[in-house]
């Protein structure tokens, strides 16, 4: 029997080579097209553009479809923060008794729930006594255009 595919994949960002991108000034209208190469005014690194704390950011692929009212689908790659302080209302990457999952965090006076973005799933409410721990915040979704 195959071990169970894990729920979320981890990496780390490189941070050795610059990648500089084009950024275009003008904002790309949706109907008649433009000429986009008179408003190409600078270069965008998306490593400094999407990743606040270096040291502390890490890239997770995401399994399955809990966060997909929070645009958040299968194969997506989420950008995670460790330096931000979790607060109710955001999204995290976290840990129960040994298992990663991505939800929204609630804190309702001294209650934890993780928090779901589809009907099918119902909110998980953490029990003191398990092994919890919040990873990080999630800070950015890169996901494929369709």
């Amino acid at each position: 029997m195959a071990a169970p595919k894990p729920e979320l994949t981890f990496y780390r960002p490189k941070r050795a080579k610059r990648c500089p991108i084009p950024l275009f000034i003008a904002p790309v209208k949706a109907g008649f097209p433009s000429f986009a190469d008179n408003y190409m005014e600078q270069s965008l690194d998306l490593n400094e553009h999407l990743i606040q704390h270096p040291a502390a950011t890490f890239f997770v692929r995401v399994e399955g479809d809990s966060m997909r009212g929070a645009g958040i689908h299968k194969e997506d790659v989420l950008i995670v923060d460790r330096a931000i302080e979790p607060s109710s209302g955001k999204i995290v990457i976290a840990v129960i008794n040994g298992e990663f999952t991505v939800k929204r965090i609630r804190i309702d006076q001294n209650q934890v729930f993780l928090e779901a973005e589809n009907p099918q799933y119902s909110p998980i409410q953490i029990d003191p006594n398990w092994d919890f721990q919040v990873w990080g915040v999630v800070t950015y979704v890169i996901h494929k255009a369709k």
